[in-house]
């Protein structure tokens, strides 16, 4: 087993950069967990780790093209706190078909800037058997290493689409599917009929939803504040938002 060079050490860094993501096709996930999860699901271009974990997991090095044993993976690691193994993931590729998600609940991220929350919802999705994520092209990178580490492994079964929104949304509502969209002026989620099946739109951390995709929408949600009435904070976190919402979906299909 090898020693990973200069050269293999910066092509490995540089994915932190979105750019060289999109160019090479690659993407980087750090921990046992995201390493193993990943390598059941991904095709694994090179696996770095030390002798420890080497011989822990025996079996890994046949799942990987490129193998590496480092003493600690300091050199490589965009960790503050590097751990055992890093592994080089190829960026699947999904192909989106509107047809086949007309039957399910499907989370639609509106410009969503934030790589904590992007990976918090991420993993949330995961844990609801929501299987599809549809994102705007402005929504943040799901492959960067922060978004990655966030989802907890999740990013091993959740599709996650990037699309022209203003194109996506209308084909829906051509297939009958209700898309509903986070407000403050919505209606209260808990006391508004919801649909097992539909697009549910949540908007960019500041803005909300675009006032371009208003039209698409079919019901506008609210999630109250409690009690009602009572000075309070001005919005929920989106990743917290998200949470209740697809919560309040997957209850009332139980």
């Amino acid at each position: 087993m090898n020693n990973p060079s200069k050269s293999v050490i910066k092509k490995v860094r540089a994915l932190e950069q979105r750019k060289c993501r999109r160019e090479q096709g690659l993407f980087i996930a750090e921990s046992d967990k995201l390493v193993l999860d990943n390598l059941g699901a991904m095709q694994c271009r090179s696996l770095f780790a030390t002798r420890e974990w080497w011989q822990s997991h025996p079996q890994a090095a046949a799942r990987a093209r490129e193998c590496y044993e480092v003493n600690s993976l300091d050199c490589i690691s965009l960790l503050q706190h590097p751990q055992n193994v890093m592994g080089v993931f190829e960026i699947p590729s999904f192909e989106l078909k509107p047809e086949e998600l007309a039957s399910r609940l499907v989370l639609c991220l509106d410009t969503v800037q934030d790589p904590g929350n992007l990976g918090t919802i991420i993993r949330l999705c995961d844990w609801f058997g929501i299987r599809d994520i549809v994102c705007s092209r402005e929504t943040a990178d799901c492959y960067a290493p922060k978004v990655v580490q966030a989802t907890m492994g999740a990013i091993a079964r959740v599709h996650v689409h990037y699309t022209d929104l203003s194109v996506f949304l209308p084909r829906m509502r051509e297939l009958s599917v209700p898309v509903y969209g986070t407000y403050l002026e919505g209606s209260d989620i808990y006391s508004t009929d919801l649909t097992p099946n539909g697009i549910l739109i949540m908007g960019n951390e500041g803005n909300g939803i675009s006032p371009a995709l208003e039209p698409f929408i079919t019901q506008k949600l609210n999630i109250p504040s409690y009690p009602a009435g009572i000075p309070t904070s001005e919005s929920l976190n989106v990743g917290i938002a998200t949470a209740i919402a697809v919560a309040e979906f997957r209850r009332r299909s139980r």
